[in-house]
């Protein structure tokens, strides 16, 4: 027996390196590997009397997208929409005190009017949208607002100086056009078949580096509360915006447009994954009457409306806090002119109950002006019904905000 543990060990010793090769290298029993598995973490214009005689421009609607396998590059998509979307540069002159010590009064009394000043050229620059031959572009107000000069440059090299056909402060929309010859022009999606979920792509000018696309989801529609504009209905997406975009396009996986890129939530100022985009149809309808009628029709009722918390409803002897009270009444608007008061508490409009305050100011909005409209309200403990006559709502006084926010507005103008 020990004469043969000499030879017993180098045939123990082949059989062990044999098992440790057939399980490094399956292949040579004619198995396939089992691949690793990765792991991650869990994660402005002043509206004109008359109408403009101008004809709607002629948009190119796009087809009904089909929510079919999941591509694996976009690169047909942005081919289709990237040249028609913009860098706009705006420019303006604002004249400034020559010294710092001109701000102080002391100082200033012994200038009195003549005090020397200077002038200093502010720039600013963000994205548009060309949306019909006519050369028509949409871009958010606040890129173009108080602007001296803007000026438009084109993906294949062209640039030009951009009229301002008009603006739309309370929708952060604005209608610029262009003379150029062989535009290139973007389809526009049917916005409200738009679904959560849907892969979505930014395209704009983030700080000036040049055209840029970004791609995310559709991460929620119909947004509102935010306090950017008085109208709000944004689609959420986190494809990437970041300075720069703003006025750009958020396009589908076909190449149409669903949204125009205004604003983002940001701690920091940059793209934190939640952007915010006024949705195509919404843009359309705007473009549509600032081209035809130079301004935006919407109907008002002249109050100044605010929710009703679990506590002032209580107050007001109703088991649930909807509807809105009215905290203030425009002088001789219809609200004033059919007699409501501060007070009052709106539960009704055209008989549907009122459960969001924005919404129903979006839904009046809506009805033309010089439309009877009956309201139910509560005055006194007692219900009443009353009939406004629907007016044209006037154009704001002041700019709305158009910064990244994470405030939401109580009250509204409805």
């Amino acid at each position: 027996m020990r004469r043969a543990l000499p030879y017993l060990w180098p045939i123990l010793i082949g059989l062990l390196l044999a098992i440790v090769l057939l399980n490094a290298f399956p292949r040579l029993l004619g198995r396939q590997a089992t691949p690793p598995v990765a792991t991650a973490p869990a994660p402005q214009a002043t509206p004109t009397a008359e109408e403009i005689d101008r004809p709607a421009p002629e948009l190119r609607e796009a087809a009904p997208l089909d929510r079919g396998q999941g591509q694996v590059s976009y690169a047909t998509a942005v081919d289709q929409a990237a040249p028609a979307v913009v860098n706009v540069y705006s420019s303006r002159v604002v004249e400034r005190d020559s010294h710092p010590l001109m701000s102080d009064p002391f100082f200033r009394q012994f200038f009195g009017n003549d005090a020397p000043r200077r002038q200093r050229m502010l720039s600013s620059l963000g994205s548009g949208v060309i949306v019909s031959e006519d050369g028509y572009v949409l871009t958010n107000n606040h890129v173009i607002r108080g602007a001296d000069q803007i000026q438009v440059a084109l993906r294949d090299g062209r640039e030009t100086i951009a009229e301002v056909v008009g603006t739309d402060p309370e929708s952060d929309l604005a209608v610029l056009r262009i003379d150029l010859d062989d535009l290139p022009v973007i389809e526009l999606a049917d916005s409200s078949q738009v679904a959560i979920g849907d892969v979505s792509l930014a395209i704009g000018n983030p700080f000036g580096v040049g055209q840029t696309v970004t791609m995310g989801i559709i991460s929620a529609t119909g947004r509102s509360h935010l306090g950017l504009n008085a109208y709000e209905d944004f689609i959420q997406t986190d494809a990437a915006i970041n300075p720069g975009n703003s006025g750009g396009a958020l396009i589908n996986p076909e190449g149409a447009l669903v949204g125009i890129n205004t604003a983002i939530f940001s701690r920091s100022g940059g793209s934190q994954g939640i952007g915010f985009a006024i949705p195509a149809n919404l843009a359309r309808s705007i473009l549509e009457q600032i081209v035809t009628q130079g301004r935006v029709v919407r109907g008002w009722l002249g109050v100044e409306a605010q929710e009703l918390n679990p506590e002032l409803a209580a107050s007001f002897g109703l088991e649930a806090p909807t509807g809105v009270i009215i905290a203030g009444v425009v002088p001789d608007g219809p609200a004033e002119d059919a007699g409501l008061q501060p007070g009052d508490v709106l539960l009704e409009v055209d008989g549907n109950p009122i459960l969001d305050p924005r919404q129903t100011m979006s839904d009046i909005a809506d009805i033309a002006p010089g439309t009877e409209l009956p309201v139910t309200l509560i005055r006194g403990g007692e219900k009443q019904q009353v009939t406004l006559t629907v007016a044209e709502r006037p154009t704001p006084s002041r700019p709305l905000a158009t910064e990244d926010t994470d405030n939401s507005e109580t009250s509204s103008s409805q």
